[in-house]
């Protein structure tokens, strides 16, 4: 039999992996995170993330059905965002507050920008921004831990901003999650087992992760705070594991994906330690989102053979 040469247009290389089984890979990875924030909190949370999932999964149905675009919400990527902004928010923020941060991350953000793929900026992110300058108050009334008292309703950093750590929770309490903050925040040990899943099914590489964390730690160091305090408090581990590493808002290459971690862990620093606000993250990966497309021109790599620029 004469053999053939079948010459066919790209991709040529394919996986198994679609979109919903990503997600629902991040998804799985978001389970022991809203496991420990419903034992820390209490049964609220199981609350504010179903509401906050279910309200994206109506304005992605509402806004295809009226922009007569096909209908992406069994893709779970509606649902990624609605867990991970109700993890950036207090526990006892009212709920139709809620629904108008998930609005904003699946109208305005997503949906008015093509939909998945098409976004500049991580939904989730973008969203916590717009609440926490629209309702400042409720989006930094925390609810202390089951059992704890009420000075521990404050989150570390606020306690370092306003020089209170001597009531700070110990390390441990702070990597298990008995602290003050947001209900997906707080524990930093079910965010890593998490993100040690994500890395076992190849969801994320830890390129972004590990440099946005360690970029956090040196320049604590640098500047003369504790790292391990720096980085277990606020949304580092949530930003870093789940957040940055967005494939449509975050670099492509390697050396892109190291840049990029490490922006967000500078700029996270910088807003910290030198700005009116204690926390920084959602700030910095929206910030780095936005410098994202020069990451990726600045570190391509060049196509083998081809000549210099």
């Amino acid at each position: 039999m004469e053999e053939k040469l079948m010459v066919t247009s790209s991709p040529h290389l394919q996986d198994k992996a679609s979109t919903s089984s990503i997600m629902l890979d991040v998804c799985i990875a978001l389970l022991p995170a809203l496991i420990c924030a419903e034992i820390i909190f209490g049964v609220r949370v199981l609350l504010v993330t179903g509401v906050s999932v279910a309200a994206c999964f109506i304005f992605e149905y509402l806004l295809n059905m009226i922009t007569k675009r096909p209908q992406t919400i069994s893709d779970l990527s509606c649902a990624v965002t609605g867990i991970l902004l109700a993890f950036c928010l207090p526990v006892s923020i009212p709920l139709w507050m809620v629904v108008i941060g998930d609005f904003v991350a699946i109208v305005i953000v997503k949906g008015l920008f093509g939909g998945i793929g098409q976004n500049f900026a991580n939904p989730a992110a973008t969203a916590r921004i717009v609440l926490m300058l629209s309702f400042p108050v409720q989006m930094t009334t925390w609810t202390a831990p089951v059992g704890a008292d009420a000075t521990a309703s404050a989150t570390v950093l606020d306690m370092l901003g306003h020089g209170t750590a001597g009531e700070m929770p110990s390390l441990w309490q702070m990597f298990i999650g008995y602290q003050g903050g947001s209900l997906g925040e707080t524990c930093a040990a079910a965010l890593i087992v998490g993100g040690i899943y994500l890395l076992f099914r190849k969801v994320i590489q830890p390129h972004v992760p590990l440099a946005f964390i360690g970029t956090v730690a040196i320049f604590s160091l640098l500047t003369g705070r504790d790292p391990l305090v720096q980085i277990l408090s606020g949304g580092v581990m949530l930003g870093a594991i789940f957040m940055a590493t967005d494939y449509t808002t975050s670099a492509i290459t390697p050396v892109g994906k190291v840049v990029f971690g490490i922006g967000c862990g500078l700029l996270t620093c910088l807003i910290r330690f030198f700005s009116s606000s204690v926390e920084g993250v959602s700030y910095a990966i929206l910030l780095m989102n936005i410098l994202c497309p020069f990451v990726d021109r600045l570190t391509r790599s060049r196509p083998f053979g081809g000549a210099k620029a």
